[in-house]
């Protein structure tokens, strides 16, 4: 007898809805599994008899059983797939209407004594039953609050495998109780207060957040730069409701926390990091720290420490905010619109052009230290600024302004750039440039001298304008004058010991 359930593969951050069609029929016994299924969805079969066997359904094993994983073309990844399974072998088998079936998503992963366990990517899934229009889906208890995200869809949460039955097989299930999603608690973020001294670096952290800039901090150890970058986010506005469901798909998708509002995301990957962490990618494309940094904050700290192959690979999503990965069986798409905060020593030792310290580099070593930086990720960061070492008396002076009051300025400076063009000034479009951006008579004099004789390249330029346009923003000025773009000049040129 032939019956079909409904589940979902993700691919990617992406979920496809999958017809998973259980055949048993007469004939030498065997378990088939056919639709491209990796090793854990075809080790299904052990998890599915076990958990059938000790739930005390009498199902027989002694004929021939084919599961079809459609469409075939896909390819099968995890343990989700359980629940299907063994609902559709049952509504072969007769125990289970096959009716009901058609408008309900199943997934979850079977324990051998028939109880459920969470699975990845339950967010992406209800998005893809949202879309073929299904009305219900059951899922591990687990997963409920992550599913419940969505609205639309009955989640009916199951703890197993008697439960997921008894609902599915349901001609008419009950409603489930109106329960409130999810949201991110809202723990202080960092304060600004908290850095002492650094008017510079407070003043491009500032720019950077009124506009959606990408920022370099360049300065000795100890100076400071990390704690600022990590302030950032407290900074930025909230996430509306779309930009909150998008990241918290993809963090579904790679097996993270979700849940709607707060904070924007901040994701500070070490060093060692591999291209395909950084980037995203893999034999089965997963996404990576720029992915899951998309709508907040990507912190590279020590910048030249990372692997030259890996900082490159960031070039496409901090032009075209997405990552493309290209595989033999198709490509993966992930969304990767962030912000890119770095940070970095003058030299490999720490201490060139300390005052207070001599610097140990050779001028070899000096180079091939700046040179694990190519010149198009340098053309992509909007402002750098020095961080120099913050002298005894500011250490221990009153502390700064609150982020809070520099938030309030942001807040209106983002207000200006919704209502002007709907976004802000880092993503606007070359043309709208000339119509928003476009300084002054003096401001453009001052823009030709910068690509004429700085070598200012026509990216740059671009950049140069995007910044300038943020500083008339904070000003509440309509026009944009000669002082925001020499403002935007000067943080635009690389610090002196990185000429």
């Amino acid at each position: 007898m032939l019956a079909t359930a409904l589940t979902a593969a993700i691919l990617g951050v992406d979920a496809h809805l999958v017809r998973l069609e259980s055949d048993t029929s007469f004939g030498f016994p065997g378990f088939t599994m056919l639709g491209l299924p990796d090793s854990s969805v075809r080790e299904s079969e052990g998890r599915v008899r076990a958990a059938l066997r000790n739930c005390g359904y009498a199902f027989k094993w002694d004929r021939r059983i084919t599961v079809n994983l459609a469409p075939a073309r896909l390819r099968k990844v995890g343990p989700g797939f359980d629940l299907a399974t063994a609902i559709a072998l049952l509504a072969s088998d007769g125990v289970v209407p096959p009716g009901p079936l058609a408008s309900v998503l199943l997934t979850g992963e079977l324990a051998l004594d028939g109880s459920l366990r969470p699975v990845l990517g339950v967010l992406p899934m209800m998005l893809a039953a949202q879309r073929a229009g299904l009305r219900a889906a059951i899922v591990p208890a687990e997963n409920a609050a992550e599913a419940r995200l969505l609205p639309g869809i009955d989640v009916h949460p199951v703890g197993s495998l008697p439960e997921a039955v008894a609902l599915a097989g349901a001609a008419s299930r009950p409603r489930p109780a109106p329960v409130a999603p999810p949201v991110a608690s809202d723990a202080p973020s960092p304060d600004l207060a908290d850095v002492r001294g650094q008017a510079l670096a407070r003043r491009v952290l500032e720019i950077a957040a009124a506009g959606g800039h990408n920022a370099l901090l360049v300065g000795p150890p100890g100076s400071g730069k990390t704690m600022l970058a990590r302030r950032l986010p407290g900074l930025l506005p909230p996430l509306e409701l779309e930009q909150s469901l998008e990241t918290a798909v993809i963090h579904s998708a790679a097996g993270l926390p979700v849940a709607l509002g707060g904070a924007r995301p901040l994701r500070a990957p070490h060093h060692g990091a591999s291209d395909t962490a950084l980037v995203g990618g893999g034999g089965l494309p997963r996404p990576g720290e720029a992915s899951l940094a998309h709508n907040g904050v990507l912190f590279l700290d020590e910048l030249p420490e990372f692997r030259r192959a890996a900082i490159d690979g960031l070039r496409q999503p901090l032009e075209e905010g997405y990552v493309t990965v290209s595989r033999s069986r198709g490509s993966f798409r992930f969304p990767a619109r962030f912000q890119l905060v770095a940070a970095m020593n003058p030299c490999p030792c720490g201490w060139l052009g300390d005052a207070r310290r001599g610097c140990r580099c050779t001028p070899s070593q000096v180079h091939a230290y700046r040179s694990r930086i190519s010149g198009p990720v340098l053309d992509r960061i909007d402002l750098t600024a020095e961080v120099p070492a913050v002298p005894y008396a500011e250490l221990t002076g009153p502390p700064g302004e609150a982020s809070a009051a520099v938030r309030r300025r942001v807040l209106q400076a983002r207000e200006r750039q919704e209502v002007r063009q709907g976004t802000s000034n880092a993503f606007l479009s070359a043309p709208a440039l000339r119509e928003i951006a476009w300084p002054d008579a003096e401001g453009r004099a001052l823009v030709a001298t910068a690509v004429d004789r700085l070598g200012l390249t026509g990216r740059g330029h671009d950049r140069l304008l995007r910044v300038a346009r943020t500083l008339a923003d904070l000003d509440a000025s309509d026009a944009v004058a000669l002082r925001h773009v020499a403002e935007a000049l000067q943080f635009r040129a690389l610090p002196p010991n990185l000429e």
